[in-house]
């Protein structure tokens, strides 16, 4: 987590995928946990507040460029919320390190993609300024698993699955028809990273003696309750692990406010 250099944070990811995968990488449940607060990133791009970050709409060369570098700086911040998942917390089975491992690896595919198409339109990452948000979000549940996979990958990321559609058609519109497939691509990959979040925090609802849709409604309210999330894209939440009452309660905690 602590490496700045992109290429060398995913070359790393894969090494310990691999060495998870044949046993030369042995999880120790007992170990301590030193939480990293700052994860390795590269200088640029500076972070800056949520409001000066620069507009994103698609009416122009400008415009356009930002919305990608947007989306390429919050599949960056992806890579290291995964492998803070995988890093935080301890006690959990062998296969939520090694599904943490493997979105994590994933997300980095998903930057070098957006890295790239950046670099064939003149610009590269780290030319615009960036925000910290889902970064503090992740920091908030640090503390507590069920949290975590609540708010991120069934909060945070669930969002990405309702608003990436409108943004395909977006970039098609705008005569981009290679960065539609790309959020094409993510969308599908998005869809098992959610599904990832559900499966544990329905695991440790599970072991808790937690009912799942009401404790995730608790989670929202308390780490959320500033966010509505409309849920246009129902059939990818489902596909994502979302149950009829899950959806239910968030179409009513949506329209609370």
């Amino acid at each position: 987590m602590r490496i700045r250099d992109p290429e060398q944070k995913i070359a790393a990811v894969a090494a310990t995928r691999a060495a998870l995968a044949v046993g030369t990488l042995v999880h120790d449940a007992e170990a301590p946990v030193t939480g990293i607060d700052e994860p390795g990133r590269p200088e640029a791009p500076e972070l800056v507040h949520p409001r000066a970050v620069p507009q994103r709409s698609l009416s122009d060369t400008g415009g356009h460029v930002a919305f990608l570098h947007a989306v390429a700086h919050i599949e960056f911040t992806a890579i290291n919320l995964a492998l803070d998942a995988a890093h935080r917390f301890r006690g959990m089975p062998v296969a939520y390190y090694e599904d943490w491992l493997q979105v994590a690896a994933e997300e980095g595919v998903h930057f070098c993609m957006l890295r790239d198409h950046l670099a064939n339109l003149g610009s590269a990452y780290g030319d615009l300024p960036a925000h910290g948000a889902m970064w503090r979000t992740a920091l908030a549940t640090g503390h507590d698993v069920l949290a975590r996979m609540a708010i991120i990958p069934r909060g945070l990321e669930a969002r990405g699955l309702d608003v990436t559609p409108g943004m395909m058609r977006r970039l098609a519109g705008f005569g981009d028809r290679p960065g539609a497939l790309i959020l094409e691509r993510i969308l599908h990959d998005e869809i098992g990273h959610v599904a990832v979040g559900t499966r544990w925090f329905n695991w440790i609802c599970a072991a808790r003696g937690l009912a799942a849709a009401p404790t995730f409604l608790d989670c929202l309210d308390r780490y959320l309750s500033d966010l509505r999330m409309p849920v246009p894209n129902i059939e990818a939440r489902r596909q994502a692990g979302f149950s009829a009452e899950e959806l239910r309660l968030l179409a009513a905690w949506n329209n609370s406010n």
